[in-house]
């Protein structure tokens, strides 16, 4: 079959698929006017998309070690494009995206910014030679390239390495995102809701590899961007009444600022923000008092479990008393940290609302410099992570040839374009819906939507509005959400049919179990591609590197659900860490490798090392997650941006030891030449 015919037989399939979805979204709707209950509608949109999903990676299976890999080097750009939107379109774009823009206004444009320059930097830098190349993994190119004399496999053994903790880390925020939407919309319990989630990826990415995941990623785009289209545009019409959110959007930011300006100075918002400072100010006095302050909390807390024992509590009352106890620092050390962070969150909403709108906004100009060169920063981490993103490259090993290679990333910018232009509309959005809606409502009156994400996880509530003040008002500075959660609650926000709330919830499913699907393939093929059948056994048929490489997957797919399931950081954190790594650790690397023949292997050996550890060691010294302190940044950088030491000092080791060291032999000069020519 040609290439054209086969490109319009795509057209014709994916063109029913999507009539049929929406066809599917109108039967849901006249479902839920009819009395539908609402768990119903949710559990159908759940499950019809995942057999859909499934179903394609059945009908895709394959043990064809091209159509595994590299899905037969088929795919029509614009297609491809397509798979490679979806692939990008992570929790954290679907999810966490528009949720940091709501709480951190223009600052998280950078990840906006970065992304989308990211995809500059594939098409000028990476993909056409990659392609061109024609193997399949990105350890593979890096294996090749800067083959020599210290062992062939060396810089192809560090690749694989990087490959893995990239995507590792990567893959993490996408099973927690599918474990945040399987638990909303099911009732089952998070840890429960991540490994239903993983049956679905498992069943593409472990039947027919490259092949099913990329026909499955091009219908859960179509998935992806109707699902966010829809309430934003809902939105806009509500108040703005114009259906093109891109530009309504802009008349309401005047609006939030004037709102804002006025609950500044309410004095019921003042008081609040008072009880927040005097919260602050007493977990400084438990830290200044330590160990004694942490000796005395325990003592209370197991004296008061005494007591309810000994007396006439309910085993309601024990049981709470007992998990305060179970949830008390184990250590003074342990409480130093935990007793910190609580009041550096206490210390935040004690402040009044500061303007979001105004570019590197801040009380003083060197706090502001420091905000914009942590802008910056954080725009060239992500920028240069995309540009060596093993799941997004590998992608560009899958098209026909190097001209439908760079075709491909222009729909891949396209596809990506729609939905992002429209992330900053639905956050200004829904915190105008908030402010006119939430603020100054009757405690008594709460929408049911708050205590229905309030319960998912209690320990740590996605939303906590309480009455702090006890007046029976809800105060701006009385609401906290969770950036994980905007997206998905708003149209419950909003006030729109609830089958909404189920695209919604199967759009984020979607753009999940797209990036885990390829983030997954990525590691598991890179493992048995790269180092089963390149080092270790290189007789094995395909028939059993095929088999290898899906037994991997299953492995690392549960260890990264296990991962997810103890809930390590929030989805933008995690995403921003891979970012930084794959900058660090690859980019240098790549682009030497393909533009500089005197790059040699020597040099790639050191580059890939030395930018790896710096990176590492910056993050794990000032990020408190890893124990470390904010104390310890270098100009004030933080560690989300550890990429921004991690690249230059990769370039420089590799370029001078690459200059110190023998120049590479005439196969690897001639490999280059080749990949540069026209």
């Amino acid at each position: 079959m040609s290439e054209r015919a086969f490109s319009k037989r795509l057209t014709t399939y994916y063109g029913v698929y999507t009539l049929l979805f929406i066809a599917f979204l109108i039967s849901l709707t006249v479902l839920e006017k009819e009395g539908v209950p609402r768990a119903w509608i949710g559990y159908l949109f759940m499950f019809v998309t995942i057999i859909l999903y499934a179903g394609i990676g059945v009908m895709s299976r394959t043990s064809d070690i091209s159509e595994y890999y590299v899905a037969g080097r088929r795919v029509p750009a614009i297609f491809n494009g397509m798979a490679t939107a979806a692939d990008w379109m992570s929790a954290a774009s679907f999810l966490s995206l528009a949720g940091g823009l709501y709480l951190q206004g223009f600052d998280g444009l950078a990840y906006i910014i970065g992304w989308t320059g990211g995809f500059c930097l594939v098409a000028l830098l990476i993909a056409p030679y990659i392609r061109k190349f024609g193997q399949y993994s990105i350890p593979d190119f890096l294996g090749t390239r800067f083959a020599g004399p210290y062992g062939s496999n060396i810089v192809r053994v560090l690749a694989v390495i990087a490959t893995v903790i990239i995507s590792f880390t990567y893959v993490v925020a996408q099973i927690y995102g599918v474990g945040l939407i399987t638990s909303r919309f099911t009732g089952v319990d998070f840890s429960v809701g991540i490994f239903l989630g993983l049956a679905s990826i498992l069943v593409c990415s472990f039947l027919g590899g490259m092949r099913a995941v990329t026909w499955t990623q091009v219908a859960q785009y179509i998935v992806i961007i109707i699902a966010y289209m829809i309430p934003v545009t809902w939105l806009s019409i509500k108040h703005t009444q114009v259906p093109v959110p891109q530009v309504a959007y802009g008349e309401i930011v005047p609006k939030l600022e004037f709102f804002e300006k006025i609950f500044a100075q309410e004095p019921k918002e003042q008081e609040v923000r008072r009880i927040f400072k005097q919260r602050a100010d007493a977990y400084q006095v438990r830290i200044n008092q330590l160990p004694a302050s942490w000796e005395a909390g325990r003592f209370e807390l197991r004296q008061h479990l005494d007591e309810l024992k000994s007396g006439n509590a309910t085993l309601i009352q024990i049981k709470a008393a007992s998990k305060a106890l179970a949830n008390y620092p184990k250590s003074p050390q342990e409480a130093q940290a935990v007793w910190l962070e609580a009041k550096n969150a206490n210390l935040a909403r004690a402040e009044p609302v500061a303007s979001q709108y105004t570019p590197y906004a801040a009380k003083t100009v060197a706090e502001s410099d420091i905000k914009r060169n942590n802008f910056m920063a954080l725009v060239f981490c992500l920028m240069v992570g995309t540009a060596a993103l093993p799941h997004i490259l590998v992608r560009y090993y899958t098209t026909p040839s190097v001209s439908e290679s760079r075709d491909s990333v222009f729909w891949s910018l396209f596809f990506i374009m729609l939905l992002y232009i429209s992330i900053p509309a639905l956050a200004i959005l829904v915190k105008y819906d908030i402010y006119t809606s939430l603020v100054g409502m009757d405690f008594s009156k709460l929408p049911s939507w708050v205590t229905y994400w309030a319960s998912i996880d209690r320990n740590n509530p996605l939303v906590n509005i309480v009455d702090i003040n006890h007046d029976g008002i809800v105060q701006l500075a009385e609401i906290a959400l969770d950036a994980d959660i905007v997206v998905l609650a708003t149209p419950e926000i909003a006030g729109l049919p609830y089958v909404i709330s189920g695209l919604v919830a199967a759009g984020g499913l979607a753009a999940a179990l797209s990036t885990a699907d390829g983030l997954l393939l990525t590691i598991s093929n890179s493992l048995s591609h790269d180092i089963y059948y390149k080092m270790v056994d290189p007789s094995a048929s395909t028939q059993k590197r095929v088999t290898i490489s899906k037994l991997l997957l299953l492995v690392v797919a549960l260890v990264a659900a296990y991962v997810a399931s103890l809930k390590p950081a929030d989805i933008l954190s995690l995403v921003g860490a891979a970012f930084s790594l794959a900058a660090s650790t690859l980019f240098p690397a790549l682009v030497l490798g393909i533009f500089w023949k005197r790059a040699n292997q020597a040099g790639a050996i050191v580059g890939i090392i030395t930018g790896f550890a710096v990176c590492v060691f910056y993050m794990l010294s000032t990020h408190p997650l890893f124990g470390g302190n904010a104390n310890n940044q270098w100009w004030h950088i933080a560690s989300i941006s550890a990429g921004v030491f991690g690249v230059p000092c990769g370039f420089i080791s590799m370029l001078v030891v690459s200059l110190l060291t023998p120049a590479p032999d005439a196969r690897t000069l001639a490999l280059v030449d080749y990949l540069r020519e026209p």
